[in-house]
């Protein structure tokens, strides 16, 4: 059963489109990493599924569900119950998630009701020190306040756990700290998690399902090793050719070629059409429809024949 369902989902940011026909599934448990280059619409995506879009952000399209609720069509004191109860997110940047006039203390207990055991919550993120309760966000390294935010995210309990790229602004062993405890708190609630990464080893290795992002839509979505080992999208094969965590030394990196496009309306075909070695005439003006290639649904043309086998990336196959 789908715990979050996004079908046909389009915004629209003041004339530039950031999403164009999005659609993603992630069921109750399972864990989903969702890849893609700055500007393929994953942030976008992310914040649409708690409707946490900018006042600019316009949706003329599409809908989000949520543990059977219409994200976009629900009155404000429903939304608000939905989010407290169903949704959790984590963001970027831990400092400016939180708010640096309160104690981190003070601002658990807002999320959980005075007489709560903050120690107990900031405990499970592995900051037992009683001086984290009385600080500000100010006081804390870049890896504490993003274990405080989780705690946060984490303290009701939520069915999803929507994290974007939370340890963009950490060094590598913070980094990997840090998403052992999203992970193994997320795990042992029965929480799912979609999140927002370019860290493919990191999201094959932690991940049930990968979604790719391109151009405002999820263009491959299926099991972590098959979509990374095997992809049936050439920007998939492109993607995981170009990851820098990926490559063994003395590998050559294959960048994308050309740049992702900035749509202001429908992408007419394909928007990966200008990028691709492989695009025919009709990837031009006729937009792709979703193609079931073994246990990967995906936006191609070509996918029914697949793209020619290469040898995915060091590191990038679970």
């Amino acid at each position: 059963m789908s715990l979050l369902t996004v079908r046909n989902l389009v915004i629209d940011y003041a004339g530039t489109r950031a999403l164009d026909g999005a659609d993603l599934e992630v069921a109750q448990g399972e864990t989903v990493g969702l890849v893609g280059e700055s500007g393929s619409g994953k942030s976008t995506l992310g914040s649409a599924v708690g409707r946490l879009l900018p006042r600019a952000a316009r949706r003329s399209e599409g809908e989000v569900v949520v543990a059977g609720e219409p994200v976009f069509d629900l009155p404000a004191d429903r939304l608000r119950r939905l989010r407290r109860k169903h949704l959790g997110f984590v963001f970027q940047d831990p400092i400016a998630s939180l708010d640096p006039t309160m104690r981190v203390g003070d601002q658990l207990r807002l999320v959980l009701g005075r007489g709560a055991d903050v120690g107990f919550h900031l405990g499970r993120v592995k900051l037992d020190d009683p001086r984290v309760m009385r600080a500000y966000p100010h006081q804390l390294s870049g890896g504490m306040a993003q274990r405080v935010a989780i705690a946060m995210a984490m303290a009701t309990g939520p069915e999803l756990l929507v994290a974007d790229e939370p340890t963009a602004a950490l060094d590598s062993q913070v980094r990997e700290e840090v998403l052992n405890v999203v992970f193994s708190l997320a795990a042992a609630a029965g929480t799912s998690i979609l999140w927002l990464s370019h860290d493919l080893p990191a999201v094959a290795r932690r991940c049930d399902r990968v979604a790719v992002m391109y151009g405002g839509r999820v263009v491959e979505t299926g099991p972590a090793r098959e979509v990374l080992g095997n992809p049936a999208h050439p920007y998939t094969a492109a993607l995981a050719g170009s990851a820098p965590a990926a490559a063994a030394h003395g590998v050559r990196l294959e960048p994308v070629r050309g740049r992702p496009p900035v749509l202001t309306g429908p992408s007419p075909g394909c928007a990966f059409a200008p990028r691709c070695p492989f695009a025919e005439e009709r990837c031009e003006h006729e937009r792709p429809e979703p193609v079931r290639v073994g246990e990967q649904d995906v936006l191609c043309h070509r996918a029914p024949r697949r793209i020619p086998a290469t040898e995915p990336p060091n590191g990038v196959r679970p």
